[in-house]
């Protein structure tokens, strides 16, 4: 539930056309409601301008469908990250219209329109092998209302290829750099563009690479100013950061 939700709620208690008991009902799990093995955090909307979101990996499939049920009286959107096939199968069972993304592990349920975002994040990827975490981010933005444009497959072991794309890049209000191996693109493009770079290190990568760390400390070591760098793998923060930027006026 969110601010303007609440306005709503007391403009019909003021109108008549809504009981008090009716609204202290409808607000009765405020601030969150606690469902034994999670707590439903119903105010984050209105306190940091998002909805709570779902991290399912570590949770049982009766505890995300459980928790996806109780947000689903709420009637926003929901967005469930790090989600199994399993865990999918069993949301779907109880709302027939969610969505999976098997790729980027995302389930998504639109219960209201989404208006997007007239300035665009632009999520650019060294390699195919980075897709995964690059549709987390940008799955991850779209539901949130952001415009996203994919640039996808253009490392530094062909820069011609982030040339060709450079404009579109450029044009971005914020620029999300998804790379493993030593993470050399997030300091190539931070020194092409001027718009802000947020950085996602991914875990791809042979045995030096070290999951993820060597392309994470290449991110945090960068020479390019005006970069920023999230954890290992994570599309789901770069892209939430992303979208504060995105509003900013």
């Amino acid at each position: 539930m969110n601010s303007e939700n609440i306005k709503k709620l007391f403009e019909k208690v003021k109108q008549g056309s809504m009981s008090v008991e009716d609204a202290v009902e409808r607000l009765k799990d405020l601030p969150f409601k606690d469902l034994g093995y999670a707590k439903i955090d119903n105010s984050r909307e209105m306190r940091v301008g998002y909805p709570e979101v779902i991290y399912c990996a570590g949770k049982t499939v009766a505890q995300v469908k459980g928790i996806v049920e109780a947000m689903m009286d709420n009637k926003d959107n929901i967005l469930g990250t790090r989600a199994t096939k399993e865990q999918y199968e069993a949301v779907k069972k109880i709302c027939p219209k969610a969505k999976y993304n098997e790729q980027a592990r995302i389930i998504t349920i639109k219960n209201k329109k989404i208006e997007m975002s007239k300035t665009y994040i632009a999520v650019v990827t060294a390699g195919t092998s980075d897709i995964p975490v690059s549709e987390e981010a940008a799955l991850t933005a779209e539901i949130f209302g952001e415009k996203v444009e994919r640039i996808y497959d253009v490392g530094v072991a062909g820069i011609h290829r982030l040339f060709s794309k450079l404009e579109l890049i450029r044009g971005a209000k914020v620029v999300i750099v998804i790379a493993g191996m030593e993470g050399a693109l997030a300091s190539v493009v931070g020194g092409l563009v001027n718009k802000p770079v947020i950085a996602v290190p991914t875990s791809i990568g042979y045995g030096a690479n070290f999951n993820g760390l060597s392309a994470l400390l290449s991110m945090l070591n960068s020479c390019a100013s005006g970069v920023s760098v999230v954890n290992i793998d994570n599309g789901f923060g770069a892209a939430y950061l992303a979208s504060i930027i995105n509003r900013l006026h």
